[in-house]
């Protein structure tokens, strides 16, 4: 059944589905057949409905008023969130493009939630650009993250995501554009490997651009590439205090968590990417144990 993949990949994050959304993040081929394939698995006892949503596990109601309720806190704090990242987009210097992701990005948001940006950055200049955002947080918001969590830079020529599976496809699809819809239509282009996950998905926006502001004007200006700031911040600062502070991690989970290069900057402690298609792999197999359904596993 095409329509159950979504449904079990959100019930890692108790997210009920409609069926528009079911639809969306599914392959069917149309809506009529996403239908029918969510009617029969709630009449096999496979899935849950409860009003207009659907879920893979008994605790169906709590997780409606759950994310009834966060979608109300969401649209308080997308006007924020929204003004927080033209604000980045307008002073800070290299920043081209500026779009909110995590929770916030589908929908949901509560008082313990952080607000998060997915930024795009002019090329040699990915670091710099990270260091300033990062000292202005440290310095004017008391390291306070709640409306300000950057921990996801490319550049606008490496715009393709590497890692390519239903997590970062998840991420793409929900990903809302703020400024620079037309770089971010670029963006959409060289991601089009998302539609062998989400086929259903529309990426494209529409234009929407705003003018630099003098300080930022400047500020790139002083913070020329051709001295090589960038690069240093990514040798001498981030990527030795990383391997320094979370040596405890291998290799690998480093090389995943903390994607670092020149052209991207990712900076996920807790490996959740991992965790989340460890535990996709695992609702497969228990799925298809009890129902007798054929689940190809995933990979991060």
């Amino acid at each position: 059944m095409n329509c159950l993949r979504p449904l079990l990949y959100f019930s890692i994050f108790n997210h009920p589905l409609t069926i528009e959304e079911i639809h969306l993040f599914s392959d069917c081929p149309s809506l009529e057949i996403t239908k029918q394939q969510v009617h029969q698995a709630v009449d096999q006892g496979i899935l849950i409905n409860k009003g207009d949503f659907y879920m893979s596990n008994e605790s169906a109601c709590s997780c409606i008023q759950q994310r009834i309720q966060e979608n109300q806190f969401a649209e308080k704090a997308m006007l924020k969130a929204v003004k927080r990242a033209k604000f980045i987009h307008r002073y800070f210097p290299f920043v081209k493009g500026v779009g909110i992701s995590g929770s916030l990005s589908k929908g949901r948001f509560n008082p313990s939630s952080d607000a998060d940006y997915f930024i795009i950055t002019s090329k040699n200049s990915l670091w710099t650009c990270r260091t300033l955002l990062i000292a202005f947080k440290k310095i004017f918001l008391l390291n306070s993250k709640k409306f300000f969590c950057v921990n996801y830079f490319i550049t606008e020529n490496a715009l393709e995501i590497e890692e390519k599976n239903r997590f970062t496809a998840t991420e793409l699809v929900t990903l809302i554009p703020v400024t620079n819809h037309q770089l971010f239509n670029e963006f959409y282009i060289k991601n089009k490997w998302v539609k062998e996950f989400y086929p259903n998905q529309d990426l494209f926006t529409d234009e929407l651009d705003q003018p630099k502001s003098s300080l930022k004007k400047c500020l790139e200006i002083f913070f020329s590439p051709q001295i090589r700031i960038s690069e240093w911040f990514f040798k001498l600062i981030t990527t030795k205090f990383w391997h320094k502070k979370f040596r405890h991690l291998s290799k690998e989970e480093r090389k995943i968590a903390f994607k670092s290069s020149k052209n991207i900057s990712k900076h996920h402690p807790d490996n959740y990417q991992k965790k989340v298609i460890d535990e996709l792999n695992k609702k497969y197999q228990m799925y298809g144990k009890k129902f007798n359904i054929k689940f190809e596993n995933e990979y991060a």
